[in-house]
């Protein structure tokens, strides 16, 4: 049978979604790469630090000691554990082994909840910046997702005003993200509890707390949602994972605490796609979790050096860009609308952050991000979680192409 006799449609959930816009600049950037020019990668949320010692020699003995076998679906016992130790430690919260599920990837676990839980005609809120998969992920699951765009001034943080406003019957989920990828930002518990004051008044409404980038604060104190409004703990999904805290992205090892329906959920759907996560990085998960953290002062130290330095750079040297300085996770949420209408040296017009996105890669060898992969534009999202000569290097790149830019 010739290719063009196959009937080659796809779903519908899968033709609504789109590709990943940070695995598109990752995956150009390899490839120029390959082609031998010299390109610094800002696009890729990992940072370049090497998993703690002590995790990684959990998971070698760990292989040592049998544990490369299937597990039950949602995690060990032994990790359950180092779960609900950590949240009842760190955050104040009680869950059971019946409300704590592990995955692969805390991204796992997201799609689960939503996959569980959302039917057409179904909402979720997603406000903006937000992290690319967020409404991808909604929209495979079946739902509609609904951006909020809070104020710049504000951080972007969602107000209860502008909640209000956007809470419908068809209200399923609120998705928050503190802090915030790609924006950094940050709430505060009065922050928090304020908006939990409005959902309230709507019972329908679920809210996933994303938290996955909890030990990277660099300014100010973090509260997961829960933490600052109790009364929500059981329509809450309170999401995090070892990724950032402990640089294991490639582990892939998620959790969860949440409501035992929807966790019971979420483990049916799990065990009839991908089973458990990995046995060896639950192992090391388990050591991750129960372990010393005193690693995390020097790596925040190290990470607010790196944002301050870059802020330096691109601040004082690049008018076309406007960087706040964020007080969590390892991004620069650039506002680059200046750039807008100008022209490269070549002579293109720049008519979007993915124009100047594809100018810096290109024309600096630096890759970065177009905000309107989160939602908002005209940003450009940098990070700065790569070697410090790495990043300022990259910083003056940017700075050169921006100064090589002319109005038309």
């Amino acid at each position: 049978m010739s290719s063009a006799e196959l009937d080659v449609r796809l779903s519908d959930r899968v033709a609504a979604a789109r590709p990943s816009a940070t695995g598109a600049i990752s995956e150009l950037a390899r490839r120029l790469s390959a082609e031998g020019r010299s390109i610094i990668s800002l696009s890729e949320g990992e940072l370049d630090f090497d998993t703690p010692a002590h995790v990684r020699e959990a998971a070698i003995q760990g292989i040592a000691d049998g544990q490369t076998r299937y597990t039950d679906v949602g995690g060990t016992p032994a990790l359950k554990a180092a779960v609900a130790a950590k949240f009842a430690r760190d955050n104040h919260l009680a869950y059971t082994p019946a409300e704590i599920i592990a995955a692969t990837g805390a991204k796992q676990i997201l799609f689960n909840a939503l996959l569980a839980t959302l039917n057409p005609g179904d909402e979720a809120i997603v406000v903006a910046p937000y992290w690319v998969s967020y409404t991808e992920m909604a929209r495979i699951a079946g739902g509609t997702p609904v951006v909020i765009t809070p104020d710049a001034a504000n951080d972007f943080k969602l107000t209860p005003a502008l909640l209000e406003r956007h809470l419908t019957p068809n209200t399923r989920w609120l998705i928050l993200n503190a802090p915030c990828n790609p924006s950094g930002a940050l709430y505060t518990r009065e922050e928090f509890a304020a908006l939990a004051a409005v959902i309230r008044r709507h019972p329908r409404v679920l809210v996933m707390s994303d938290d996955i980038y909890e030990k990277l604060v660099y300014e100010g104190e973090f509260v997961s949602f829960a933490e600052a409004a109790p009364d929500m703990h059981a329509r809450t999904l309170t999401i995090n994972g070892v990724s950032k805290s402990h640089a294991m992205t490639g582990w892939r090892l998620g959790y969860a605490g949440g409501p035992a329906w929807l966790v019971k959920a979420m483990n049916l759907l799990q065990s009839q796609s991908t089973s458990n996560p990995s046995s060896v990085s639950q192992a090391a998960a388990v050591a991750a979790l129960n372990g010393s953290h005193d690693f995390l002062d020097e790596w925040r130290a190290r990470l607010r050096t790196r944002r301050d330095m870059a802020l330096d750079i691109l601040q004082a040297a690049a008018p076309v860009l406007t960087v706040r300085r964020p007080p969590a996770a390892f991004y620069l949420f650039a506002d680059c609308r200046t750039a807008i209408g100008m022209r490269t040296p070549s002579g293109a017009s720049l008519a979007t952050d993915a124009d100047l996105a594809r100018y810096l890669i290109e024309e600096a060898g630096v890759a970065v991000v177009p905000g309107s992969a989160f939602g908002l534009e005209p940003y450009l999202r940098l990070t700065f979680c790569i070697a410090d000569d790495r990043l300022k290097l990259a910083c003056e790149r940017i700075v050169a192409a921006c100064a090589r830019l002319t109005r038309c």
